[in-house]
């Protein structure tokens, strides 16, 4: 009996651990999405609710008297469309400006064989270590010098060439492989038609993924916006919503609908195309 009984229970053993590790992971995954999805939550609870104390403790966690009245009075307070349509307008001159630059750097960096290439590149993933308020002080000189403050290209042309994006295409442009870059030089292909008709076809994963990643940040750039535009009618929605906290300093639950107004749209964007952002961050780790 003691034979047949030991090693089911050796067995059993491995299965447990694997179980209770699986469990601590679950639980560890449920613990980082609620601190990450509470702000938002709760954010959204203030704007639906017509009563009740906003700060109280513990925080409610469903509306008190739910209402759509917080966002109506938000839309009437401030120019919403106007706000969205500067938003799309920077966010797509971003993402295009984006895409053209990191793909025309990283396509040397990880095709082109020349002198100071690893040094270049090292100091192009260096920048990724410092804030990027470090730069503001020097962009907008630069802007001013070009006359191109209170407008949307001086909010755009600085945040074009970034290390992540440039990054992220050189790894996906060295996965595509050598023998079919000999084979299109070998036909004649020139590197423009191996850049344009082979590289970036063949990247689809990481122009997608880069178009993710710019289109969010893009979005909800708060900081240089204020300070590069004047008129009000060219801010973004990250900047025009803080009319509503100006003009309702103690309305908190008007101030949380523009917020909400602000974060969803950019939200839905990112759930329904996740997917391929994950898929081409994939390419880049390996």
């Amino acid at each position: 009996m003691t034979a047949i009984t030991l090693p089911a229970a050796r067995r059993a053993v491995p299965r447990l651990n694997q179980l209770a590790n699986r469990a601590l992971h679950y639980l560890a995954l449920a613990a980082i999405a609620l601190i990450t999805v509470y702000p938002f939550w709760w954010t959204l609870i203030t704007a639906l609710s017509s009563d009740g104390d906003v700060f109280s403790f513990p925080p409610a966690l469903l509306p008190t008297a739910p209402s759509l009245a917080n966002f109506r009075e938000a839309a009437d307070s401030i120019d919403l469309l106007a706000f969205y349509r500067n938003s799309i307008a920077i966010t797509a001159l971003s993402v295009a400006g984006t895409l053209l630059v990191s793909a025309l750097a990283a396509y040397p960096l990880a095709r082109m064989r020349f002198p100071g290439r690893k040094l270049v590149f090292g100091a192009i993933l260096a920048t990724m270590i410092l804030p990027s308020e470090v730069n503001f002080l020097v962009n907008f000189i630069t802007v001013s010098k070009l006359q191109l403050t209170d407008s949307y290209s001086g909010v755009v042309l600085p945040t074009l060439a970034g290390a992540v994006g440039i990054f992220l295409m050189k790894q996906a442009f060295e996965a595509v492989p050598q023998d079919l870059i000999d084979a299109a030089r070998v036909d004649g292909a020139g590197e423009w038609q191996i850049f344009w008709k082979i590289m970036l076809p063949l990247s689809r994963p990481a122009l997608a993924a880069l178009t993710i990643l710019t289109t969010v940040s893009a979005w909800n750039q708060y900081i240089w916006p204020s300070i590069v535009m004047s008129s009000p009618d060219k801010f973004p929605l990250s900047v025009g919503v803080l009319y509503l906290a100006g003009a309702f300093s103690f309305k908190t639950r008007v101030v949380a609908a523009g917020a909400v107004l602000t974060v969803l749209p950019i939200l839905i964007v990112f759930l329904f195309t996740q997917r391929y952002f994950l898929r081409g961050f994939d390419g880049a780790v390996k």
